[in-house]
């Protein structure tokens, strides 16, 4: 039988508690581990010792709960799922609770299931370097399901517990040692191992009284337990701050309160049955395997590569031409220099290049101030960034990246003026977010080395790089932008050219069904509102003033043009009528301070937060329009899923990965989904074609259900990558 958990006893009368998942590269919390750590524990009762050490054989502490099983357990399972989990926690329940001093030797990655198995230890020492803690199984629609909110609730307290549990904050052993959850770092594992046996020759004791914190009597949980006057303050909106948060689309957050609130009413092992039976309530709904699905796999997959050419040496960008010191360009220059890269910011004045730096200067000021960078590291970064006005600064860049405006010939005259400075086997991209790159690679000199790089605003924040390769680009420039994408912290996504790709064509889709509900006479405030409930980050009417509805404007009419000489029919969309409606009163974004919304300084007192501008009413919204929120919601989630579907039929999406990634993170599908396709499949193709034809009868041809969704339909079909 295999065992992950090697039981030894040195010299010193301490047993050592070896994690060592056999034919494995990290340690895993399933069902072998449990049985392992079961059949340990038993013999450590049985057993005469002065103390336990945890420690492990891998790499890494332990990487946590086995994804595949809780992203295959089914809802007929869940009573073996339970039962599983709550062995586990009597096994720890039983370490923690047997009196002789336990250490938690952490050499590397203690997340999910590692920090819980580290929680239950009396003493935790940390190397200082290449360690990682925390909660993540949030992020995956789960809650820690070893003890892990019992424990940081019980140590911390509900308010400090709710970074760690709520978010899935994770933090390193500096920040662990002045909360208390790590009680030493040290440089070396022989040091630690030296460290945990003279810790344990300290504190053992002939009576065998070493306790968790919260299991000596008289113990008070820091900030009170709920009936407690301050808590018992705050307790009663704190749902309501989660809701505002998740929209109620996400059931996690609210779970984990649940426990950490009547986990603190009962005793431990009460509270740890109370946090088993939510775990598996989480760990069997669709929600945490879409999440799964999507947050583990599938990015996963393209962190590693999936669309990467094969056989191709990784290489990486060193001295970074950045044309173009907008906020774009500045924070494209911000994200690389930050990441150890050269950059020549240019653009057409120095002072617009110096303003373009100064948006660095401003991120990197603020980050000293709260002393999470040093003044060296400060100064490093910036002394990285050099501002130009002179094109032959840029010779020496293995990558230039333009960040102009939206005009072809704009883009094709800094192209040519760039590749002037640059020698043959440097890479050119555009940042462009709507311009077919095939086009845009005519003004290049070698179409090969052409490619688009689409980072979304802010840079220095949104987390995806939308790579198109035109119809010439060469595998060594994909594999060369992918490595750029990930060299600076990014998760990139690959998709093939066509007019706004992929990200900004399916984006596109969704502020302009916003839009034509308002001009259908729609309340905006349930617009916005039926997009809040449907999982969105920001409602369509909001998002297009950050755009701006100038811009929507141009692209129309490029659009427009470039249909026509392709001799192509351009097919109007409702939502101009009221786009150009807005404009022709002046309201054209956040930018001109007015636009769907009323901003501070212009039409509202400064200091005062946006709001939906007073005339809407007046001027579109109809009195005895009839409100269906599910209808909005529907509207906006169908029209996303439909336009994906037709990206696929085109070949302009190659993979459900980099779809459902891509609607995530870079458009702000609902999280929820686990991503735009896999909306589909948990809906149901027969279902979702039912519903979208229900859609198409009565608001257009834009919700025509795509051909290729009928025929996946025909042949039971789901949406996965091979």
């Amino acid at each position: 039988m295999m065992n992950s958990v090697i039981y030894e006893k040195d010299q010193n009368n301490i047993v050592h508690l070896i994690l060592d998942k056999p034919n494995a590269s990290a340690n895993l919390m399933d069902d072998e581990f449990t049985d392992s750590l079961c059949a340990a524990v038993e013999k450590l009762l049985q057993d005469d010792y002065s103390g336990v050490i945890f420690r492990s054989a891998k790499l890494t502490f332990f990487a946590g709960g086995n994804l595949d099983d809780l992203f295959t357990i089914q809802k007929e399972n869940a009573d073996q799922l339970y039962d599983m989990v709550n062995r586990l926690k009597l096994a720890l329940r039983a370490i923690e609770t047997q009196g002789k001093p336990v250490v938690a030797c952490i050499n590397g990655a203690a997340l999910g299931g590692g920090w819980e198995l580290a929680l239950s230890a009396h003493y935790r020492i940390a190397l200082k370097k290449g360690v990682i803690l925390g909660l993540p199984e949030v992020t995956l629609g789960l809650l820690p399901g070893g003890g892990g909110v019992i424990r940081m609730t019980r140590l911390l307290g509900v308010q400090a517990a709710m970074p760690f549990l709520l978010e899935g904050k994770q933090f390193k052993p500096d920040e662990g040692l002045e909360l208390g959850l790590i009680d030493q770092i040290v440089d070396s594992p022989e040091a630690m191992l030296e460290s945990a046996i003279g810790w344990i020759k300290s504190n053992s004791t002939t009576d065998g009284n070493t306790q968790q914190p919260y299991d000596v009597k008289g113990y008070k949980v820091p900030g009170g337990k709920p009936n407690h006057p301050g808590l018992a303050k705050i307790l009663p909106i704190v749902p309501a701050m989660v809701r505002a948060k998740t929209k109620g689309t996400l059931p996690a957050p609210e779970s984990i309160l649940a426990v950490m609130i009547e986990g603190l009413q009962v005793d431990v092992e009460t509270a740890m049955r109370i946090e088993s039976r939510y775990f598996v309530e989480l760990a069997c709904s669709q929600i945490a395997k879409n999440m799964i699905g999507a947050f583990w796999y599938q990015l996963n997959e393209i962190k590693a590569g999936a669309a990467r050419p094969d056989n191709i040496e990784r290489k990486k960008a060193n001295k970074l031409g950045v044309i173009g010191a907008g906020m774009m360009g500045a924070g494209i220059a911000y994200s690389s220099a930050s990441k150890g890269i050269d950059v020549v910011l240019k653009d057409i004045s120095l002072e617009n290049a110096e303003n373009g730096k100064a948006y660095s200067q401003k991120i990197v000021d603020k980050k000293l101030s709260k002393g999470h960078i040093s003044q060296d590291r400060r100064d490093a970064l910036l002394n990285r960034i050099l501002p130009t006005d002179d094109a032959q600064k840029l010779a020496g860049c293995d990558l230039v990246i333009e960040a102009v405006f939206e005009n072809r010939e704009l883009k094709a005259n800094v192209t040519q003026e760039a590749e002037a400075q640059l020698s043959s086997s440097a890479v050119f991209a555009s940042n462009t977010s709507t311009l077919p790159i095939t086009g845009l690679a005519e003004a290049s000199r070698n179409a090969e080395n052409f490619i688009g790089l689409h980072f979304f605003s802010p840079v220095d924040k949104m987390p995806l790089v939308e790579i198109i390769c035109g119809e010439k680009t060469s595998d060594e420039t994909l594999a060369f932008a992918y490595d750029y994408v990930q060299q600076i912290g990014k998760t990139p996504i690959v998709v093939n050219d066509g007019r706004g790709f992929y990200t900004s064509r399916v984006f596109g889709t969704f502020v302009n069904e916003g839009i034509a509900m308002l001009g259908e006479g729609i309340s905006a405030a349930a617009i916005e509102n039926g997009a809040f409930l449907a999982g969105f980050p920001v409602g369509p009417l909001a998002v297009t003033d950050e755009v701006s509805l100038t811009l929507l404007e141009k692209i129309r009419k490029q659009t427009m043009l470039d249909m026509e000489a392709e001799g192509k029919k351009y097919i109007n969309h409702p939502a101009e009528v009221t786009v150009d409606k807005m404009i022709s009163l002046k309201r054209e974004g956040k930018l001109a301070g007015a636009g769907f919304y009323s901003y501070p300084d212009k039409e509202l007192p400064k200091g005062s937060k946006k709001q939906l501008w007073s005339s809407l009413k007046a001027t579109f919204e109809q009195a005895d329009r009839k409100i269906d929120l599910a209808e909005i919601k529907d509207r906006l989630l169908y029209i996303q899923a439909i336009e994906t579907v037709r990206c696929l039929e085109e070949n302009v999406l190659t993979s459900v990965r980099d779809a459902n990634i891509g609607s995530i993170m870079g458009i702000g599908y609902p999280v929820w989904t686990g991503g735009v396709l896999q909306f589909i499949n948990q809906i149901g193709l027969d279902n979702f074609i039912e519903r979208s034809e229900q859609l198409h009868k009565n608001f257009g041809e834009r919700f025509k259900v795509p051909g290729l969704l009928k025929r996946m339909a025909k042949d039971h079909m789901i949406f996965e990558d091979k």
